[in-house]
């Protein structure tokens, strides 16, 4: 079949998922067996750049974001897609400019941006998540670190009655906490100490929302974990197969958190597995996903592919 031949009860549908650090796009034939991958791009963008800072996006940032976004809706129009959802999440949450963000996306697009809650940004992640990872013991706690913010969803009994999901979204993540505290190359023990205490407060406020000790499958997806467990299995380059469903113990976690944080940029440039766009910003994320799992005291993290970029797809299976 040609890649552009779709079943007559397949949904051909386009999600965009522009976060902090990243946009990324997914085209995907949808039916009731799940999503089959037609095209999955990701472009670093850097949308949130001293948003923490400066309380609004970067013009500059937004060009970048602009110019990757033009190539995705060209793609898009390429693939005879019949649905398309755009969300944006923390950076653009957060910004006093996002009107201007919302035009050029609409200008580019053809559509306007849903600029998502934390609870419905975790949702999605969890949807798009947790389905994929066959084994995988209820009850499960889902992390997922972005560039700006974290997001946290417990689901299964642990939640509480009948299966519910609970969540939480906190306002740390790779980029604000590299912004926010980790200014030296590499960052000085000071400076580990004061990313430290601001990731444990926000975990321990975190806590009275989603408890964090229930023993619950530690997941994690996006960037930042995924990249955590290729470096820990030290891949050459990053494998998508290799990674999604690897089990990142909380010894190589610890192992490869302090690697990075006495590494230059020049050091981490040359992991293989590293995208060039995480460079400056893994050290933080490895804070963050560490501080995770010695709350819960979890032995391991299984790392997952697919996250809030497949759950946007999903949501538009059923229109």
């Amino acid at each position: 079949m040609d890649e552009r031949t779709v079943c007559a009860a397949d949904v051909r549908v386009a999600a965009i998922d522009c976060g902090t650090n990243s946009i990324r796009l997914l085209v995907a034939d949808t039916s009731d067996a799940g999503l089959r991958d037609v095209v999955r791009e990701m472009r670093i963008v850097r949308l949130g750049e001293a948003v923490d800072r400066r309380g609004s996006l970067a013009p500059q940032a937004i060009e970048r974001t602009r110019l990757a976004l033009a190539d995705y809706a060209a793609t898009i129009a390429s693939f005879d897609v019949e649905r398309v959802r755009m969300v944006a999440t923390s950076a653009t949450r957060d910004a006093a400019n996002r009107a201007d963000f919302v035009a050029m996306v609409r200008s580019t697009l053809g559509r306007d941006p849903e600029v998502i809650t934390g609870a419905e940004e975790a949702l999605l992640s969890y949807s798009g998540a947790v389905g994929t990872l066959p084994g995988v013991e209820s009850p499960v706690l889902l992390c997922d670190i972005g560039g700006g913010s974290t997001e946290l969803v417990l689901g299964g009994s642990a939640a509480g009655a009948s299966g519910s999901i609970r969540s939480v979204s906190m306002d740390i993540g790779s980029v604000r906490m590299t912004e926010r505290h980790l200014h030296d190359d590499p960052p000085t023990p000071a400076q580990v100490r004061a990313a430290l205490v601001d990731i444990r407060a926000a975990l321990a406020t975190a806590s009275r929302h989603v408890p964090l000790d229930t023993g619950a499958t530690l997941v994690g997806v996006a960037g930042t974990v995924t990249t955590l467990a290729a470096i820990a299995l030290g891949l050459p380059r990053y494998d998508s197969a290799a990674i999604h469903a690897s089990v990142l113990t909380a010894a190589d976690l610890d192992r490869v958190t302090s690697r990075l944080l006495v590494m230059d940029h020049a050091q981490r440039a040359a992991i293989g597995a590293l995208h060039p766009g995480r460079v400056d910003v893994i050290a933080a994320g490895a804070l963050i996903l560490r501080a995770l799992v010695e709350v819960t005291a979890r032995p391991e993290i299984v790392a997952s592919e697919h996250d809030i970029l497949d759950g946007i797809a999903l949501s538009m299976r059923d229109g």
